[in-house]
Parts: structure tokens; C-alpha cells; sequence
């Protein structure tokens, strides 16, 4: 649970590009598709797919659809149609944040940096100011004395 919070704080602006996401999506694609099941359904509440075929892409490409949702007529199958691909689009929203969320402990950190350390406990062994340089604002001193053996991971990028 402590990195989905983690994982929501370093997305607020994805939250955003969400939300904004879901209402350009509902007025394009949401209120053409339920004024094309309202037109393909007849009286008896049968559904005729050809019908369906038929209207959709006019609905989609004409923007007529979105002020006749808000008709008595077709505001019931809008609002369906609403709550269905919201349930979907929360589903996916939340799938995507499960599969973004860090994957360890060290996610999103430097390598090669001291984030590692707390409270300067690295400056016991290296020297903050002068030396061969490991990290930025590590240097490994070149006249401490007694053993300095240290082991460097990581590569070198030359650009």
C-alpha cells in the first residue's frame, strides 16, 4: 500500500492527463455510442447492430450527438453508457498505476549517488570536498590512512 500512495504523489500530473483524458473521451467517443444504440434500438428493445454500424460513424465525425444527449429520449442511454466506460476507464487507470509503481526499494535514485546514506554517514570513509571523485559531493581521499579498498559499480558514459 505504501507505494501506491508513493506511486500516486509522483503522478499527479498523469492524474491529470487522466482526468482530462476521460472527458475528451466521453464527449467523442461515449455520447456517439449511445445515441447510436438509441437509434438502433427499436421499440420492442431489440438491437439491430447494422443500424448501429450505420450511425456511429456520422455521430462520431458530426459532434451532433453530444447536444441531443441532454433530450429526455436519449439522456437514460447516455448515462449508461457513461457509468459503463467509467468503470472501464478506472479499471484501466488503475491497472496502468499497478504496473507503474516502483519496482524496489532504490526506484527512482541516482546511481553512484549517496541517497543510500542518512545524516552524512559516508563522509566516515570519503571526504565531501576533495579526492578521486565517486559521486557528486563524494570524493574518496587520497591521503586518508589504513585501508580504502572500495568497490566502484556502475559504468562510465562518454558522450
Amino acid at each position: 500500500m505504501e507505494k501506491f500512495i508513493r506511486t500516486l504523489k509522483q503522478s499527479k500530473r498523469f492524474l491529470i492527463i487522466i482526468g482530462v483524458l476521460w472527458v475528451f473521451l466521453a464527449i467523442v467517443l461515449v455520447s456517439p455510442i449511445a445515441y447510436s444504440i438509441k437509434e438502433a434500438t427499436n421499440s420492442q428493445e431489440q438491437f439491430n447492430f447494422t443500424i448501429f454500424v450505420e450511425k456511429i460513424v456520422p455521430a462520431i465525425t458530426s459532434f451532433s450527438s453530444i447536444t441531443k444527449m441532454f433530450s429526455a429520449q436519449y439522456f437514460g442511454t447516455f448515462v449508461k453508457c457513461l457509468i459503463n466506460y467509467t468503470i472501464l476507464f478506472v479499471i484501466c487507470s488503475i491497472i496502468g498505476f499497478i504496473k507503474s509503481k516502483p519496482k524496489g526499494q532504490y526506484h527512482d535514485m541516482e546511481h553512484g549517488s549517496s541517497d543510500w546514506s542518512e545524516h552524512g554517514e559516508q563522509y566516515r570513509i570519503l571526504s565531501k570536498n576533495k579526492g578521486i571523485i565517486l559521486a557528486e559531493d563524494n570524493y574518496l581521499p587520497i591521503d586518508k590512512r589504513g585501508n580504502i579498498n572500495t568497490l566502484i559499480v556502475g559504468r562510465f558514459r562518454f558522450w
